[in-house]
């Protein structure tokens, strides 16, 4: 009696110490996810979980870099009159960069690893949930929207070969080398766009398309999420510099939906809309300071930060520059090399109050000179 005790008080202390261990991919503590990501009602429970169907817009797909991904893929399970298909995945992952990478296909792939079609896609057209497409029909509504719109052609022949043209080997060997080693094209991004619109408070916006990339810094899928390459080139659409008309049954939200977060709605419509095509941003005459060589090629966030809209800052160096502390900061960088009387003074002998806006005074030594017709240095770069 005494020794089943004693075996019933050890299997209670094992139990106590072993802490059952958790499956590691039902561990949602260690995911950035939200629970309305997967559930629509405040309280789901084991009962009635309140799943989402397809939250395919909101959970984040696993992305690998396009030159990671393989060149090509043989598409051959559903082969029956038709051969192979083979899909350029390297090109089309490179063209998907743009518009948010690799969820523009592989849109409920929350793994480490990207997936197969057909782990989630059956390839058989019977089966038990039908609200999930077949491989086959998977397969087409991801390609034929895109090829038709690009190519205007409804045919099968854009990316099938029928078996009987194949029977040689050759033509299929054709195909395969006609992928091999190539990559898209580099995007190049236009300078300005010009709208042509109805609205009574100006008919032309223009569009400073770099401006808004390379000074504000905004990347291709802030704007180009889940859009279709043929908004920019398509195979019939001849590049002019004619405004493009816009003919849209859209609400204001929905048509500025893109540009509202940037530009509040309180701000004034003239600073897109106008009755002529507008002059690019110029810092001197928005805010009064014209840029200096050493800040013109820095994007705005450098200085503003990354909120919107832009933190104002003044043009006072140590606003963003500090601390400058002396023997450390090298004056040459302002294209002026001071010479060996000039170097020990601190800042401030130079630069009232600190104040690098103005220019610098002299006459805290000198009763007779100014800058700049007196300079205490070499100016870099010029004899």
């Amino acid at each position: 009696m005494m020794k089943k005790k004693i075996i019933l008080l050890l299997v209670l202390l094992i139990a106590i110490t072993i802490k059952p261990q958790q499956s590691p991919g039902k561990n949602h503590s260690k995911l950035n996810l939200e629970c309305s990501n997967c559930h629509i009602c405040d309280v789901p429970t084991k009962k009635d979980p309140c799943l989402i169907q397809c939250p395919r817009e909101k959970i984040k797909t696993a992305y690998q870099k396009p030159e990671q991904t393989p060149e090509l893929i043989t598409i051959n399970q559903l082969s029956d009159k038709y051969g192979p298909v083979y899909f350029s995945h390297r090109i089309h992952a490179q063209m998907s960069e743009m518009s948010g990478g690799c969820e523009t296909c592989h849109h409920h792939n929350t793994s480490a690893s990207i997936l197969r079609c057909s782990n989630c896609h059956s390839s058989s057209r019977k089966r038990d949930d039908v609200s999930i497409p077949d491989l086959k029909a998977a397969f087409h509504r991801q390609c034929m929207d895109c090829h038709r719109e690009w190519s205007h052609d409804n045919g099968c022949n854009t990316c099938h070969t029928l078996k009987k043209d194949l029977k040689d080997g050759k033509k299929d060997q054709n195909i395969q080398k006609k992928y091999a080693g190539k990559n898209h094209p580099v995007v190049l991004e236009p300078t300005k766009l010009v709208y042509e619109t109805n609205s009574d408070k100006g008919k032309i916006v223009t569009f400073y398309h770099d401006d808004h990339t390379k000074k504000f810094g905004l990347k291709c899928e802030t704007c180009h999420k889940q859009e279709s390459c043929t908004k920019c080139h398509d195979v019939n659409r001849k590049n002019n510099d004619k405004p493009i008309k816009v003919i849209t049954k859209k609400t204001f939200e929905e048509q500025h939906k893109n540009c509202i977060s940037c530009h509040k709605k309180t701000e004034n419509c003239s600073r897109c809309h106008s009755n002529k095509v507008l002059e690019p941003f110029d810092h001197a005459k928005k805010t009064g300071w014209a840029l200096n060589k050493y800040h013109i090629n820095l994007s705005c966030v450098k200085c503003h930060g990354t909120t919107q809209p832009y933190k104002k800052v003044d043009n006072k160096c140590l606003s963003c520059h500090k601390p400058w502390l002396e023997g450390k900061f090298k004056h040459s960088v302002t294209g002026l090399q001071l010479d060996e009387i000039h170097i020990e003074l601190s800042c401030e002998d130079c630069h009232s109050d600190n104040n690098f806006a103005v220019k610098p005074t002299c006459s805290s030594c000198h009763d007779d000179y100014s800058f700049p017709k007196q300079k205490p240095g070499k100016v870099i770069g010029k004899k």
